[in-house]
């Protein structure tokens, strides 16, 4: 499916780059909405390209392969040759997240070695690591219940993937929808309080990845604020096997 994909975003990228060489490309304008929405789909297409590993595509090679095609000129290398090149790609590609997601989980795990010594640091037999930030005499929320809350959530080097705070909105979800080390967290809290969540990965996402900013095996750092205890879920979402993100793509 990858390679699927891979072929798909080169096709696209392709048809931005198509009958022009890199000085047409350089003095193209962006007048024109179609003119616009072609420069944002070759824009986004080369980030994702260079999120894949793919950063050193010759751009020159991929207009000249639209070109051929256009023309319905003979195609100049086998179908076995671009096979194989698109799997060396692949391979790289893959080598290069499996190198990213390994950095990630060493990064997470000498984080917490470090913030469990620090005063005022609190962990739970799970892993779980919490501070207390401001404390409150509210209600506590059970597993059953749906809170209201004001989150920030960054990765261990400090960037913000997702804040609530930010959007100036709160956000509702039931305690016992979400990653697990909310889940957890949230019931040592009162409605007031705010708190700090050192989340391990296996806690969070573990290998998965719900938003690139989140790379796969990352340790997660939350500030909560808990609002309110807004009620109980709708029998729907509280029969869901799914936990659900309070990550906002």
């Amino acid at each position: 499916m990858k390679l699927h994909r891979l072929a798909a975003s080169v096709a696209v990228l392709s048809l931005v780059l198509a009958g022009c060489d890199n000085k047409a490309a350089d003095s193209a304008d962006l007048k024109t909405p179609a003119q616009k929405a072609s420069y944002g789909i070759g824009l986004s297409m080369g980030k994702n390209l260079s999120q894949e590993g793919m950063d050193d595509l010759d751009s020159q090679a991929v207009a000249l392969g639209i070109e051929d095609a256009l023309a319905k000129k003979d195609q100049r290398l086998t179908d076995e040759e671009l096979m194989e090149a698109f799997g060396f790609l692949q391979a790289r590609a893959q080598e290069r997240m499996s190198a990213l997601n390994d950095a990630a989980a060493k990064a997470g795990a000498d984080f917490l070695v470090e913030n469990a010594k620090r005063d005022g640091v609190q962990t739970t037999e799970s892993g779980l690591q919490y501070e207390v930030v401001k404390k409150a005499e509210g209600a506590q929320p059970k597993v059953s219940d749906v809170v209201s809350v004001h989150y920030q959530g960054t990765l261990v080097d400090g960037s913000v993937f997702d804040s609530s705070i930010e959007r100036g909105e709160p956000v509702e979800f039931p305690v016992g929808g979400v990653i697990p080390g909310w889940v957890e967290g949230l019931q040592l809290m009162k409605v007031g309080e705010k708190y700090k969540f050192y989340i391990p990965s296996e806690l969070a996402y573990g290998a998965q990845s719900p938003t690139p900013a989140i790379p796969a095996n990352s340790t997660l750092v939350f500030e909560v604020e808990l609002l309110d205890i807004v009620g109980q879920p709708a029998a729907d979402s509280a029969e869901s096997d799914e936990p659900a993100t309070v990550i906002e793509e």
